[in-house]
């Protein structure tokens, strides 16, 4: 996917909002993806699990390959 701002960036924000980690299951991202998903998972359990769906957000949004 391309740079920081992108609409790939936003497909992937807008995938994390349904789905913590699923924008970064699409940026290629496995193990955030799965330590993001795991953690909203257990931590909605304590209502605290929209910390993490946020962070998933921002994370999908704001994220740079490094190749760039």
């Amino acid at each position: 996917m391309a740079g920081q701002g992108s609409g790939g960036n936003v497909l992937a924000a807008l995938a994390s909002l349904f789905i913590p980690g699923l924008g970064q299951l699409l940026q290629g991202r496995l193990v955030m993806a799965i330590i993001q998903f795991v953690l909203a998972a257990l931590l909605w359990f304590v209502l605290l699990g929209w910390i993490i769906h946020l962070w998933s957000i921002l994370d999908a949004a704001k994220f740079k390959p490094k190749n760039e």
